[in-house]
C-alpha cells in the first residue's frame, strides 16, 4: 500500500514539475527584460537568470517531494539510488513508480500547454532528437551519466543545507542542458520526455524508447555502479570492515 502511495504521489509532483520546468524558458525571457538584462550588455545574464530560477524550482520541489514522503519526478533518479545502494525503492515499487511519473507528465505537459500564453507557446517544444539516432542515444546516455554521478554526490557527499545543496544542483544542471540543446533537447528525465512525447504523438516510437529511455537508465545505472565503487554504502563497508576483521 505504501509503494501505491508514493506511486500517486510521484504522478502528481512529476505532473507539477513538467508544468512549472516548462515555464523557464519565458520566465526567463520575462525576468531578464524586466531586470534590462541583455545579452549583448550583461554577457551570460540570461543563464544566470535561468539558474537562480531554476534554483528556486528545485527548492521548492524538494521540500514538496519530503512532504509528500519522498515523491519524485524523474525515474533514472530512483533507479540510481537503488543501484547506489542507498535507495528505499525495489522493484515492485519502481514498477509501480515509473509508469506513475510518466502518467504524471503527460498531465503536465498537456495542462502547461493550455495555459501558456500565445507569445510563449513556441518554447514549449520539448527534448527532440536533432542528431542521428546512434548520436542522439549516446549524447543522452553521456549526459544522464554525468548529471547522475554529480547529484549523487550533492545529495549524498555534499551540502547537508538545503539551500546549498539546490543551488549546486541547479549550478550542475544548466551547462548539462546547454550542452545536450542541439543533441537532444536534452532531456535527462524519461517521464518528461515521454509527457511531451505523447503531446506529438510520438511517445511510443523506437527513437522514445531508445533514446529518452533505455539510454538515461543505461547512463543513471552505470553512474551509480561507479559511485558505489568510490563511495561504497554504509552496509557494504560495514560487511568489508567485518571480513578484514575475520581474516
Amino acid at each position: 500500500m505504501g509503494a501505491i502511495k508514493l506511486a500517486v504521489a510521484d504522478a502528481a509532483l512529476t505532473s507539477l514539475w513538467v508544468f512549472f520546468s516548462s515555464t523557464l524558458g519565458a520566465a526567463t525571457a520575462v525576468v531578464a527584460s524586466r531586470l534590462g538584462l541583455d545579452d549583448d550588455v550583461f554577457p551570460f545574464a540570461s543563464l544566470l537568470v535561468t539558474t537562480v530560477l531554476l534554483f528556486a524550482l528545485l527548492f521548492v520541489f524538494d521540500l514538496l517531494g519530503a512532504a509528500l514522503g519522498g515523491a519524485s519526478f524523474n525515474p533514472t533518479g530512483n533507479a540510481s539510488l537503488y543501484a547506489a545502494g542507498v535507495g528505499s525503492d525495489d522493484l515492485v515499487s519502481m514498477a509501480l513508480r515509473f509508469p506513475a511519473q510518466a502518467a504524471g507528465a503527460v498531465g503536465g505537459a498537456l495542462a502547461i500547454v493550455e495555459v501558456m500564453p500565445k507569445q510563449y507557446k513556441h518554447m514549449l517544444a520539448g527534448p527532440s532528437v536533432k542528431v542521428d539516432l546512434q548520436t542522439g542515444a549516446i549524447a543522452e546516455g553521456v549526459l544522464t551519466f554525468t548529471i547522475t554521478v554529480l547529484v549523487l554526490y550533492i545529495i549524498l557527499k555534499g551540502p547537508k543545507n538545503t539551500i546549498a545543496r539546490n543551488f549546486l544542483l541547479a549550478l550542475v544542471t544548466v551547462p548539462l542542458v546547454i550542452a545536450g540543446s542541439s543533441y537532444t533537447g536534452p532531456s535527462m528525465n524519461p517521464a518528461n520526455a515521454f509527457g511531451w512525447a505523447y503531446i506529438k504523438k510520438q511517445h511510443d516510437t523506437w527513437e522514445q524508447l531508445y533514446v529518452y529511455w533505455i539510454a538515461p537508465f543505461v547512463g543513471a545505472i552505470l553512474a551509480a555502479w561507479v559511485f558505489r565503487v568510490i563511495f561504497p554504502p554504509p552496509a557494504a563497508k560495514k560487511r568489508h570492515q567485518n571480513k578484514k576483521k575475520r581474516a
